[in-house]
């Protein structure tokens, strides 16, 4: 049996958490001056009172939340924070419809980039803060950030912690769920520490730092300004932010062990870092190849915007130094493809994960090896280690899930009518948390041309995908509400 208080009480808390975060763009409003500060204390004010008001009347649970609580809680957290998140918006003159402030939302919190304003400049100081603020709660996970801070959840957290962060179902940095979240935690304010520091260095303004700091460790793709990075033409700015998105792309269990337990053995040997950067290294020169072919780039250009582009979508990241779309066709399917590749598993990264990939190549392989001997057993191995058959089914699944969402969502848009090229594009975008597309949602263009129902299911892509569709998509079926 669901006990539905004990899922409303911990959200009740989580959004006294979100009404608290809204705080820190107020307080900088109120430091450096701007507009947007009236939508961002109205907000924070209903905020406050929600969550206050199902803390208030709820019961506290006295017992730690089981699995099908924690997937109907972790759904409901993100559905939560995105609505409550896209107050500032929607109480602000800026965005049109409810529509277009939730969309704006649930692409920052999901870390998607996605956006619906032709001009990012028109926001004021405060609400570009709120906004890319957003990617960088959203990146490591709301949820996440949940079971470091409310012992409540206890060490039933872990099925709350597996349905959020699913790249560390098999490797738990230290015995408690709570203490692996603050780890984890840890290593992302550092480096977002480290990337201020370096982009002040290379010549970006203060505001301006902060926010894409916020925008790169999060992988998300908000930017200060409509332009993205291109805006700056600083070949220093775009290489620190490339190793950091990079960086933000892999795993952050084998980052503690890089940067906590210093075991860079342990990381350089890893199979799915070795096949994330090789992917990106192949992918640049593929594309840099192309660029000086048919478009006339010198080897230092045609590097620099291949190195930036590729690793901004293998790592769902979105941040644009270049127009993609005005390149060869070439160049514009390799970067299609490393939407669905992403980061690694275990990052702040979309994507179906470099690793699970890996394991897909190994299973195919493996179905070719029992065609040719019938009678032979074969193992499937990903770096040294048997996977049991449990995960290769569970890989299947995700596959098929991510494949039929896929489908369903172009055909939703398609009968809107929005173009087949947009359509797919701006669903595999949205679904693996990317942001700019093909078509009419390319690099220099935005998604507020879109219809409401084709933006209502674009933010709904994002969602199950943030969550990677299994989550989403089982509380949807019979079983999960049966007693």
């Amino acid at each position: 049996m669901i006990r539905f208080s004990a899922v409303g009480y911990i959200v009740g808390q989580l959004l006294l958490a979100l009404a608290a975060t809204m705080a820190v763009p107020l307080a900088y409003g109120l430091a450096a001056g701007g507009g947007g500060l009236g939508s961002l204390a109205g907000a924070a004010a209903l905020t406050a009172a929600a969550g206050a008001g199902l803390v208030r009347w709820l019961p506290r649970p006295r017992q730690e939340i089981n699995q099908r609580e924690a997937l109907l809680l972790v759904v409901a957290s993100w559905l939560a924070v995105a609505f409550f998140g896209c107050l500032p918006f929607y109480l602000s003159p800026h965005f049109p419809s409810f529509c277009d402030a939730f969309f704006e939302s649930a692409s920052g919190f999901t870390t998607t980039g996605a956006t619906v304003l032709a001009r990012v400049e028109v926001l004021p100081a405060p609400l570009q803060f709120w906004r890319c603020f957003s990617h960088w709660l959203g990146g490591l996970g709301i949820v996440l950030l949940v079971v470091a801070v409310l012992p409540l959840v206890g060490h039933g957290g872990m099925h709350l912690y597996r349905a959020e962060f699913s790249g560390a179902r098999s490797e738990k940095l230290k015995p408690r769920v709570t203490e692996t979240a603050l780890s984890l935690w840890r290593i992302y304010v550092t480096l977002s520490v480290a990337e201020y520091a370096a982009l002040r260095w290379a010549g970006m303004a203060p505001f301006d730092a902060l926010c894409h700091t916020f925008s790169t460790l999060g992988t998300g793709g908000f930017s200060t300004r409509t332009a993205s990075l291109a805006a700056f033409e600083s070949p220093r700015i775009e290489a620190i932010v490339t190793i950091f998105m990079l960086l933000a792309g892999t795993s952050f269990v084998q980052q503690y062990r890089l940067w906590v337990e210093r075991e860079p053995r342990s990381v350089l040997s890893d199979v799915e870092i070795r096949g994330y950067f090789l992917v990106a290294a192949v992918a640049s020169l593929v594309i840099a190849a192309v660029l000086m072919a048919h478009s006339g780039h010198t080897p230092y250009l045609a590097l620099r915007e291949a190195s930036f582009q590729v690793a901004s979508i293998l790592t769902t990241t979105g941040f644009v130094t270049a127009d993609f779309e005005a390149w060869h066709p070439l160049p514009q399917l390799v970067l299609l493809a490393l939407m669905f590749v992403g980061g690694c598993t275990g990052s702040t990264a979309g994507g179906l994960k470099t690793a699970r990939l890996l394991l897909l190549a190994k299973v195919v392989n493996r179905e070719f090896k029992r065609m040719v001997e019938r009678r032979g057993v074969f193992a499937v191995r990903l770096g040294g280690r048997v996977i049991p058959e449990e995960a290769v089914q569970s890989l299947l699944n995700l596959v098929y899930l991510a494949f039929v969402v896929n489908f369903a969502a172009c055909l939703a848009l398609a009968a809107v009518g929005v173009d087949v090229l947009t359509a797919i594009s701006a669903v595999a975008a949205s679904m693996f948390n990317v942001g700019p597309g093909l078509g009419t949602v390319g690099p220099l263009d935005h998604y507020g041309h879109l219809p409401a129902l084709a933006k209502w299911t674009l933010a709904g892509c994002m969602i199950a995908g943030r969550l990677e569709f299994y989550t989403v998509i089982v509380i949807l079926t019979p079983a999960f509400w049966r007693r």
